[in-house]
C-alpha cells in the first residue's frame, strides 16, 4: 500500500509540477518593461545621504530580528517535527483522531509562537523607536493571539483533510488530499476579505469627495468595475503607507490606508490606485491563488513519496502532523525564491500600467519615494536577501522603471 502511494504522489507531484510550470509561463508577465531589463538608479538620485544612513540603520536591525525569528521558528518546527519530541507531544492530546489532529497543530504552533516571542516583541519595539508603529502593546498583544488562531485554524483544516484522506484512501490519498487542499487555496482566497481582514482592521467606504470621484473615473479608463474603494484604519498601528487588492469576483476589493489617503497629495495617492488597479484588471489575485494552489498540490504529492510505507511517517496517524509542518516550514523557505520572483513579475506590469495610465512620472517617483521614507525600507538591500524575500521591486528598481517607460522630454 505504501508502494501505491508513493506512485500516486509521483503522478501527483508530476501533474502539478507541469501544471505550474505551464500556469506560470502563460499567465506571469515575464517581459513588460519596454526595451527590457533596466538598471537600478544610483540611490544618491532619490534619497539624501541622511535618509539612506537612516534606511540602513533601521532595516539592519529589522533584519536581524526577521531572520532570527524566522530561523528560531523553523529551528523549533524541525526539531519538533524530525525527532520523537513532537510525537510525543501529541501523544499527550487525548480523544479521537481528529481532536489530536488540532490538538498537535495547536501545540506545535503555540511552541512556535512563545519561542520567537522575544523576537517579535523586540521587532515591534525597533518599529516604535523609529515612529513606525502607532499601536499599544495591548493591541500588538491582541494582533499576535489574534493571528495565532487564525493560522491555527487554517493549519487545522489542512491537516483534517491530509489525514482525514489518508485513512479513508490508503492509497489514493495524495490525489484526493491534493484536490481538495489546491481548491481550498483558491477559497480562501475568496473569503479572506470578509472573514479574515475584518478580524484586523475596520473598513469603511471612502467618503464622497474628488478623491473618490477620481479614483472611479481612473477605474472606468482601466476598465475595471469597482463598486466602491475601502479605507483601512491602519494608522491605529503603523505610519506606514500602504494600498492593495484583495480577493476575487464578488469579493475583490481595493483597499487603500488611511495614512495614504490623509497624508499624500492626489495625485500621488492616484498613482497608487492605478498600481491596484492594474492588479485587479489582470486578476492577480485569482492568478496568484491559482499559482499557490498548485504548489499546494504539488507539495501534497512530495509528501505521498517521501511518507511512503514508513510506519513512522504514516499519514492517517496524528502523530505525524509535526513532521508535516516541519516539511512545510523547510519547503516554505526553499519555495521563497520562486514565489518572490513571481511577484516581483507581477508588481513590475502593475507599476507599468499604472504609469502608462497616469502618464505620471513625477507622481509615481514621489510616492515611491513616500513609501520607501515612510517604511524606512533599504533602497539597496543586500543581493540575495532581494532574491530570497523581495515580493516587489526595489524603490531604485521602479524609478528606473518610471524613467524608462515615461522618459523626461
Amino acid at each position: 500500500m505504501g508502494g501505491d502511494a508513493r506512485r500516486v504522489g509521483l503522478v501527483v507531484a508530476v501533474g502539478a509540477g507541469v501544471a505550474f510550470v505551464a500556469l506560470a509561463v502563460l499567465l506571469v508577465p515575464w517581459h513588460v518593461v519596454p526595451g527590457g531589463p533596466v538598471t537600478d538608479v544610483p540611490a544618491r538620485s532619490v534619497f539624501s545621504a541622511r535618509e539612506i544612513a537612516r534606511a540602513e540603520q533601521f532595516s539592519q536591525w529589522a533584519r536581524v530580528w526577521s531572520w532570527s525569528s524566522l530561523g528560531v521558528s523553523l529551528l523549533v518546527a524541525v526539531i519538533l517535527g524530525f525527532t520523537r519530541l513532537g510525537r510525543r507531544l501529541v501523544d499527550r492530546v487525548p480523544g479521537p483522531w481528529w481532536v489530536r489532529v488540532v490538538g498537535g497543530v495547536a501545540l506545535v504552533l503555540l511552541a512556535g509562537r512563545l519561542a520567537t516571542l522575544p523576537l517579535a516583541v523586540a521587532a515591534r519595539a525597533h518599529l516604535r523607536n523609529y515612529g513606525l508603529s502607532t499601536q499599544s502593546w495591548s493591541g500588538f498583544a491582541s494582533d499576535l493571539a489574534r493571528g495565532l488562531a487564525v493560522e491555527i485554524v487554517v493549519t487545522s483544516v489542512a491537516m483534517l483533510v491530509l489525514v482525514g484522506s489518508a485513512r479513508r484512501w490508503r492509497r489514493a490519498w495524495p490525489a484526493v488530499a491534493g484536490a481538495v487542499l489546491g481548491g481550498l487555496v483558491l477559497v480562501g482566497s475568496f473569503v479572506y476579505p470578509v472573514v479574515v481582514e475584518p478580524l484586523f482592521n475596520t473598513f469603511t467606504p471612502l467618503p464622497p469627495s474628488p478623491l473618490r470621484s477620481a479614483v472611479l473615473d481612473l477605474a472606468e479608463r482601466e476598465g475595471v468595475p469597482v463598486h466602491d474603494v475601502l479605507v483601512a484604519d491602519a494608522s491605529r498601528r503603523t505610519t506606514t503607507l500602504n494600498a492593495y487588492v484583495s480577493g476575487f469576483g464578488s469579493t475583490r476589493r481595493v483597499v487603500l490606508y488611511d495614512t495614504l489617503v490623509e497624508d499624500l497629495p492626489r495625485d500621488q495617492t492616484l498613482s497608487v490606485v492605478a498600481h491596484e488597479l492594474a492588479h485587479a484588471r489582470h486578476r492577480d489575485v485569482l492568478v496568484g491563488s491559482l499559482l499557490a494552489g498548485l504548489g499546494v498540490v504539488f507539495a501534497v504529492g512530495v509528501l505521498g513519496l517521501m511518507a511512503g510505507g514508513s510506519e513512522r511517517r504514516r499519514v492517517r496517524d496524528p502523530r505525524v502532523v509535526p513532521w508535516v509542518l516541519a516539511l512545510v516550514a523547510v519547503g516554505s523557505l526553499l519555495a521563497s525564491p520562486v514565489q518572490n520572483l513571481v511577484s516581483r513579475q507581477i508588481e513590475t506590469r502593475a507599476d507599468v500600467d499604472a504609469l502608462l495610465t497616469t502618464r505620471d512620472a513625477a507622481a509615481f517617483v514621489a510616492v515611491q519615494r513616500q513609501l520607501a521614507l515612510r517604511a524606512a525600507s533599504d533602497p539597496t538591500p543586500p543581493a540575495w536577501s532581494q532574491l530570497w524575500f523581495g515580493s516587489h521591486p526595489t524603490v531604485l528598481r521602479r524609478v528606473a522603471i518610471a524613467e524608462r517607460v515615461l522618459p523626461a522630454g
